[in-house]
């Protein structure tokens, strides 16, 4: 059984909360969200508010609340080979109330069908909520300005 180690990050002011589905093993060790370099969650998001590419943990974080973004994962533990999300079970979901029922949260977006699944599973929040195309390399079918023009919709609701 693996743990989600990764806090959440938020601020008062957050208005749009964007939920992965597990860290990868890299994020696990390096303790922050969509750590490996060929996950193109930061460039999509730099790319769509028009902002430099962060870089360290502590650049993320400041671009997050810059932009009014929450970001945390739907499961807390599950049981999982290195990083497949197709691998999956036993899962145990976070509490996503800690931001959801303290923030301004105006919209919920979920990186992957993954995520979307579970979230709809567990939770059902008064809150538009869509599903937007996972940025992992491993969904190929997108590439990055294709990524880019899907995740534009989160720019609209801040």
């Amino acid at each position: 059984m693996e743990h989600h180690n990764i806090e959440p990050v938020y601020d008062k002011d957050s208005r749009i909360l964007i939920l992965g589905s597990f860290p990868s093993v890299k994020s696990r060790q390096a303790q922050f969200f969509y750590h490996h370099e060929q996950n193109r969650f930061w460039k999509v998001l730099a790319a769509v508010f028009g902002d430099e590419l962060p870089q360290t943990i502590e650049e993320k974080k400041s671009f997050l609340h810059k932009y009014h973004i929450a970001l945390w994962d739907v499961i807390a533990s599950c049981d999982i080979k290195g990083s497949s999300d197709s691998s999956i079970k036993n899962v145990k979901v976070n509490d996503l109330d800690r931001i959801v029922k303290h923030c301004p949260i105006r919209a919920i977006y979920t990186n992957g069908n993954l995520s979307d699944k579970y979230y709809h599973q567990y939770f059902s929040y008064d809150i538009f909520c869509q599903k937007l195309p996972s940025t992992s390399s491993a969904n190929a079918a997108y590439h990055l300005d294709r990524l880019i023009s899907f995740w534009q919709m989160i720019k609209e609701e801040r």
